[in-house]
């Protein structure tokens, strides 16, 4: 492959323009947000052939995707990005597992103390303070037993159940219009990694909570998840977010799981898909549960901007003649 000056650039087979761009330098691979394959435009992931001229497209405070070490191909590109990743990592868990910490020494009565913490990191086979609180915020150590080791003369309480605290009102359902379009959350350490649980499949609208995961960062379930119950003795893992507010800004959109039953006709399917699309969804995701002579039980998995859009999208479903039934659901 060739770059546009003409310098001819040696990647192995299958290389991509990740690839490309990484073989050219590291830092114009970590900046990397788009390519010209021959003058056109083309997705990261495009495999390159011999004789293309590659254009890399580069901004100034982008950062790899960790989603570029899954179509890689060179040692350097999976390196470079690995590494990113890793110091990207700790950096969100040493603020994580501060947070974490400073949560409970508040509800302790008790002002945080980096030396006091500093004392005790080797004990928990940590060469420094930082390495400790990563490890407090990625859930390797639990937080609890760090504070007691931290403060003997002060042992932390027996944690609440989490109902108390949800009852208590600590944790809070979002403000504003049910469905308000967020661009970020409420409540996060700016930077901090945050996934979506499949079990509930949380959407801007619902009431929402944060739930610090081993080695993931962040977790955002629904406050109604039954995933919740498994959390519910250790309330220092659970954080209080909400959706921010952004108008009709937004262009992130989530999954809703639809439960559909469908007459059993020739048109049902297009009606589906039809209604769906007319009304801004994508369907991800559709899978067969059962059929009958008369009905089809659909599983459906559709992209949306928020619960008001899913809501739409239902009552657009139910009025269609070739739908029985429709019903938000949840679960893997």
């Amino acid at each position: 492959c060739f770059s546009p000056k003409g310098d001819l650039i040696a990647l192995p087979s299958g290389a991509t323009p990740v690839d490309f761009a990484y073989a050219i330098h590291s830092g114009v691979g970590d900046t990397c947000v788009g390519a010209k394959v021959n003058g056109r435009m083309v997705p990261l992931r495009t495999v390159l052939k011999n004789g293309d001229q590659v254009d890399i497209v580069t901004q100034k405070g982008s950062s790899p995707s960790p989603a570029w070490d899954r179509f890689v191909v060179s040692g350097k590109a999976r390196s470079c990005i690995r590494r990113f990743i890793r110091t990207q990592q700790r950096t969100e868990f040493i603020m994580l597992g501060k947070s974490m910490i400073d949560k409970l020494c508040r509800a302790e009565g008790v002002e945080f103390s980096e030396k006091a913490f500093e004392a005790i990191a080797k004990n928990f086979q940590s060469s420094n303070l930082e390495d400790l609180l990563a490890n407090v915020g990625s859930s390797l150590q639990p937080v609890r037993e760090v504070f007691n080791a931290a403060y003997p003369q002060h042992k932390a309480r027996q944690p609440e159940k989490v109902e108390k605290i949800v009852d208590r009102g600590l944790i809070t359902k979002p403000k504003g219009k049910p469905g308000a379009a967020p661009l970020m959350l409420k409540g996060l350490i700016p930077g901090m990694a945050v996934h979506y649980a499949r079990c509930c499949h949380p959407l801007p609208g619902d009431a929402i909570v944060g739930i610090v995961t081993t080695g993931k960062g962040v977790t955002i379930h629904t406050t109604d998840c039954e995933t919740l119950q498994s959390f519910s003795r250790m309330p220092e893992r659970w954080i209080d977010v909400g959706w921010e507010d952004s108008g009709d800004k937004n262009t992130t959109h989530l999954v809703g799981r639809l439960s559909v039953v469908l007459i059993n006709r020739s048109t049902s399917f297009g009606a589906l898909t039809t209604v769906i699309g007319k009304n801004g969804g994508n369907i991800i995701n559709l899978k067969i549960i059962n059929r009958t002579p008369e009905f089809f039980d659909v599983l459906v998995d559709v992209e949306v901007r928020d619960l008001v859009q899913l809501t739409n999208i239902i009552a657009a479903l139910r009025a269609n003649t070739c739908i029985n039934s429709v019903e938000r659901t949840k679960g893997r």
